[in-house]
C-alpha cells in the first residue's frame, strides 16, 4: 500500500514522546503525529490523548525527501457538526452576565491573594513595638 499525501489511514501508536506520537502504517512503515496534529485543543502531554498500542486513524499531512511521514490526528477527525432541525445551539449568555461572572470571581482571587500576603506579612494592623 502506497502512503499518499492526503490518503487517510489506521495505524498503531509504539512510542510517545515529549513532541508527539510514533504511529506503524500498515506495511511496517512508520510516521510522526507532531503534538500541534494530535487535537483541536491545546496539548501539553501527548500522553493525556495517546497511549502505546492505540489504533488510531490518521492522514498522512506530508512526505520529505528522505521518506519521513508526517501525520495529523486531528485532520483525519474533523469534528462532528450537527446539521438540521434537531441542532440545538448552546444557551445564549449575554454579556452583562459574562461580566458579572468575570468580576465576581475576580473578586474572590483578589481576597485569596490578600489573605495569602497578608499573613505573610503577620496580618492587616498589627502593631509593631
Amino acid at each position: 500500500m502506497a502512503i499518499d499525501v492526503g490518503s487517510i489511514v489506521e495505524g498503531v501508536v509504539t512510542g510517545i514522546t515529549n513532541f508527539g506520537a510514533f504511529i506503524e502504517l500498515p506495511d511496517r512503515v512508520t510516521g510522526l503525529v507532531h503534538i500541534s496534529e494530535v487535537a483541536d485543543a491545546y496539548v501539553k502531554d501527548v500522553r493525556d490523548y495517546l497511549k502505546e498500542q492505540d489504533h488510531v486513524k490518521v492522514k498522512v499531512i506530508h512526505v520529505d525527501e528522505k521518506g519521513k511521514i508526517g501525520l495529523s490526528i486531528k485532520q483525519a477527525n474533523p469534528p462532528v457538526r450537527n446539521v438540521g432541525r434537531e441542532r440545538r445551539l448552546p444557551p445564549t449568555v449575554s454579556f452583562e452576565d459574562k461580566l458579572a461572572k468575570f468580576i465576581k470571581d475576580s473578586d474572590e482571587r483578589q481576597t485569596e491573594f490578600r489573605r495569602a500576603t497578608d499573613s505573610k506579612r503577620g496580618g492587616r494592623g498589627s502593631s509593631r513595638y
